[in-house]
């Protein structure tokens, strides 16, 4: 006999009598279950985002698996479910438009059905947070696993990172310094395992960030895919969350105020991606934290850049996990982190690292030695032209472009952009600073990786590899360049960013934190008076509501009637 949960949620449904418990019993023996586990053993919702669309996550039937395993071992009853899954490489017109549907169908699906815990499995860049926004939004006791990286790729003798060497190839390519033949060659040798992409990219970044947060055990995030240890790890996931559910421990006291400056703080030190800046404020205005965009300049000013990985270095995941992984990190930055905070583990921060051994002091540096010098992280820029603010990768740029002044070439949609970036009779210079808009949550719509522009031809048949590149667009977490991204308020709702024109002057200073339109206010005001909002092109379904409702890039992109979680309470029933 198992530990019964008193007064569990899912014996509302399992132990009822008369009618409804005969229903509920009933249809679930048609899988093969006998009577015995509707005993009042906790019941474990499985909420598996696989899907062979989704590369990144083809892989988590495995491990939810041994997910199952694991809550079979503790006394739990295990029940997998589908959620929507949101393959990064493959959907169109942008993962980020359904980020949010995801999250409302996680939310509703754990709402509805009689579950007393939750397990998320995820991998792909949008999956992660979708995933943590929804479960913590209802607030029942939840652990995640991420489906964890591809080994490295391997290329003629080197290794080679998903994302980063796809753009730097790519333009290797465009600029006659690579043959097609090598080109066909890397396709194959990239992405040769299972998992999701081996950089610090936004899937490694929202991996590591979950572990961060306290949602993920310690020491997941970094394991590979293909690694034996995963499918331990899953299995113990499986064993804790039964754990959990008898302890009552929920997403509601491990994510606090003090967890969220444990991340950023964390994704500082990774050299993460910007990503994490719209997703961590999404999941932060679900459970009620009050973060802001300055929190995540503030956290990080202080933080050096510990981790040798692409876009930013030379390392990949399956190095960094060999070297100790997140712990070893998380406890080189030691007091700047709030060590006292709880995690699913039932231990705090300071328990979880505090046994971690760095392996390679290549690829995870020491506070004295960093990578990087501190606040070379993602930084935030307000200005005329950002009055609500930007972001940029310091990290990912050009020295010499942080402190910049030159003239816009402006374009009011990435496709025109497209058109013409191999033409060399481009109007451009190496000084001249690239501006596409109307690319923001509202514009695309969708708010789409599309910030890091590949760089017009002439100015990469000159031997020019960056520059300044503004939009109000996302960038990919694998990417590089001297980007601002998030500029906010979006063109397509008045920000500034839509009166820009060709020939205009802008300044951006990194180190003073300005992101400046030099134009004068009379000037502005009577372009802000001719301009007209593009027409809206999403008329019905899920992008007509996401367009009427989506907030902007420095309140996270979620839309306005989900902020605040909705509670656990059980549904009325209908029969």
């Amino acid at each position: 006999m198992h530990d019964a949960v008193t007064g569990s949620r899912s014996a509302q449904w399992f132990a009822a009598e008369g009618r409804n418990g005969f229903i509920h019993r009933s249809w679930m023996n048609n899988q093969g279950f006998g009577p015995e586990v509707f005993d009042g053993r906790p019941v474990i919702g499985i909420a598996n985002s696989w899907s062979e669309l989704t590369p990144c996550n083809a892989h988590l039937r495995e491990v939810a698996e041994a997910v199952k395993r694991g809550v079979w071992q503790a006394g739990g009853l295990p029940l997998e479910f589908p959620t929507m899954s949101l393959g990064e490489t493959l959907m169109r017109p942008t993962t980020m438009l359904f980020r949010n549907l995801l999250a409302m169908e996680v939310e509703e699906s754990i709402r509805a059905n009689p579950l007393d815990g939750v397990v998320l499995l995820t991998g792909c860049d949008k999956t992660t947070p979708a995933h943590l926004m929804g479960a913590a939004s209802v607030d029942l006791p939840t652990v995640m696993v991420t489906g964890g990286p591809m080994l490295s790729g391997k290329f003629q003798g080197r290794d080679i990172g998903s994302g980063t060497d796809v753009w730097r190839f790519s333009e290797e390519a465009r600029a006659g310094r690579m043959t097609a033949a090598d080109l066909a060659e890397a396709e194959i040798c990239m992405s040769r395992s299972r998992g999701h992409c081996m950089t610090m990219g936004t899937a490694s970044t929202m991996a590591c960030l979950a572990e961060a947060l306290g949602m993920q055990l310690p020491g997941s995030a970094a394991i590979p895919a293909v690694d034996s240890r995963r499918y331990a790890l899953a299995q113990a996931t499986g064993r804790r969350v039964v754990e959990m559910v008898r302890e009552e421990l929920r997403p509601s006291a491990i994510l606090t105020r003090p967890a969220f400056e444990n991340a950023i703080r964390v994704n500082a030190a990774l050299g993460g991606s910007t990503n994490a800046v719209v997703h961590l404020l999404a999941l932060a205005r679900r459970v009620g934290v009050p973060l802001t965009l300055e929190d995540f300049d503030a956290l990080g000013r202080d933080v050096p850049v510990l981790v040798d990985l692409m876009p930013s270095g030379r390392f990949l995941m399956e190095d960094f996990y060999y070297a100790g992984g997140l712990p070893v990190v998380m406890r080189e930055l030691g007091e700047l982190l709030h060590t006292d905070q709880i995690t699913v583990s039932g231990a705090t921060v300071g328990a979880n690292v505090a046994g971690a051994r760095r392996w390679n002091d290549e690829v995870i540096r020491t506070r004295e030695a960093p990578f990087q010098a501190a606040g070379s992280g993602t930084v935030v820029l307000r200005g005329t032209l950002a009055p609500r603010g930007a972001v940029l990768k310091i990290s990912a740029a050009s020295p010499h472009l942080l402190s910049h002044r030159g003239r816009a070439l402006v374009f009011d949609r990435v496709e025109d952009y497209a058109a013409v970036c191999e033409d060399p009779a481009l109007p451009v210079e190496p000084g001249t600073i690239l501006v596409v808009r109307n690319a923001g949550p509202r514009g695309y719509p969708g708010f789409p990786e599309v910030g890091n522009l590949p760089m017009p031809k002439v100015l990469l048949d000159a031997g020019i590899e960056d520059m300044v590149r503004i939009s109000d667009a996302r960038m990919s977490g694998t990417g590089y360049g001297t980007c601002v991204l998030h500029t906010a308020p979006e063109a397509a709702v008045g920000g500034p960013l839509a009166l820009v024109r060709t020939g205009d002057w802008i300044e951006l200073d990194v180190p003073s934190r300005r992101l400046d339109l030099l134009v004068d206010e009379a000037e502005l005001e009577l372009r802000r008076r001719a301009w007209q909002p593009p027409p809206v092109t999403a008329r019905r379904g899920w992008a007509k509501l996401y367009v009427d409702h989506v907030l902007q890039a420095d309140e996270g992109a979620d839309l306005d009637f989900l902020v605040g979680g909705g509670g656990h309470a059980v549904p009325r029933h209908s029969h």
